[in-house]
């Protein structure tokens, strides 16, 4: 049940945010939210809003049927505080350009999609698809019906759910058609058109209904995503109640006699044999610069904590170079 003090901090969630609403400007509390968070609501209760009311960017608030974080929430979507810029969002493909770093992401990946199977393997040694495999044995357990590849780019981690878990539904979302169009190619020549739909698609604003998929992978995307904890929040919202996500990313090595390779292969080989191959050196050194500057490690189960997956873990493979992380949602 809740305490003595959940009661006070909901109505003054809700003043602050008809303040913010009406009266502008107001400055929103984000202690009540903190507050809520460590409170343990009853499964059943429920919290109406109406739909006209709007929170900062620090809220995302609505009509909804989900459940966020430790308490159960029917009506009302509670987030955790949104981060105003992680540092590897200011991180982009092209530096002169005006664009947006999600409209940089397709045209740089429109521009090395015919090249990019083929230098993934090449520049990985073919373990990339080692790691792949490993990621889509987490939800081995699950068995999933229905999965959502976000950022599927040329299929490959579509295909490979199909060959390891065969669920009766996936779906791989990317907003690169370039990286699209190969993918569609190869799903076509495997004849799993039935099984597996490969559609243009924004991470941060998934076209699908709320607690829809049961598992949701994401390989080498998140990385890539304008607005981070905003992608998370559209994936949880997509997952059903149990269901699990799991990414697979670039991470930082920890061990100190192989950081020194690890750097010079970063920073040196990969930009030059990118343009070399690719003849677009832009896109290689961008990997290099978005794998550093993002949060990984516990920093990156943090964030998944906040934005409300449970049972969050990680796996590191090949000596800390790539990551695996795991959370899924709460059922109410």
């Amino acid at each position: 049940m809740p305490d003595a003090t959940t009661l006070p901090s909901l109505l003054y969630i809700l003043f602050s945010l008809f303040c913010n609403r009406i009266l502008r400007p107001v400055p929103f509390s984000e202690s009540c939210i903190l507050h809520l968070a460590s409170c343990t609501l009853h499964p059943s209760s429920v919290v109406i809003l109406p739909s006209f009311f709007r929170g900062p960017s620090s809220v995302v608030c609505g009509l909804s049927s989900i459940v966020c974080g430790p308490w159960s929430v029917v009506f009302l979507y509670l987030s955790a505080p949104m981060t105003e810029s992680l540092p590897h969002q200011q991180v982009v493909p092209f530096k002169e350009s005006g664009e947006s770093k999600k409209s940089q992401v397709a045209t740089m990946f429109d521009k090395i999609a015919f090249r990019y199977d083929f230098l993934n393997h090449f520049l990985s040694c073919g373990i990339d698809m080692t790691w792949r495999k490993k990621a889509i044995k987490e939800l081995a357990a699950l068995n999933p019906d229905s999965v959502l590849d976000v950022a599927t780019g040329t299929g490959d981690m579509a295909l490979l759910l199909h060959r390891y878990l065969r669920p009766s539904k996936i779906v791989g979302i990317d907003i690169s058609d370039g990286m699209l169009e190969l993918g569609i190619q190869k799903v076509e020549k495997q004849k799993l058109k039935e099984v597996i739909t490969l559609q243009h698609g924004d991470s941060e604003a998934i076209n699908f209904s709320n607690n829809t998929f049961d598992a949701i992978t994401s390989a080498f995307g998140v990385r890539n995503f304008e607005r981070l904890e905003k992608g998370l929040d559209e994936m949880l919202r997509v997952l059903k109640p149990g269901g699990k996500l799991v990414v697979l990313e670039f991470s930082k090595p920890r061990k100190k006699f192989f950081k020194g390779f690890y750097h010079f292969y970063m920073n040196v080989v990969a930009p030059k044999a990118g343009k070399w191959l690719s003849k677009n050196k832009d896109a290689y050194q961008y990997l290099t610069e978005s794998v550093k500057a993002f949060p990984d490690g516990d920093e990156f189960l943090h964030i998944l904590k906040q934005r409300g997956y449970t049972d969050t873990y990680l796996k590191t493979l090949s000596l800390g170079i790539c990551t695996i992380y795991c959370g899924s949602k709460r059922v109410s």
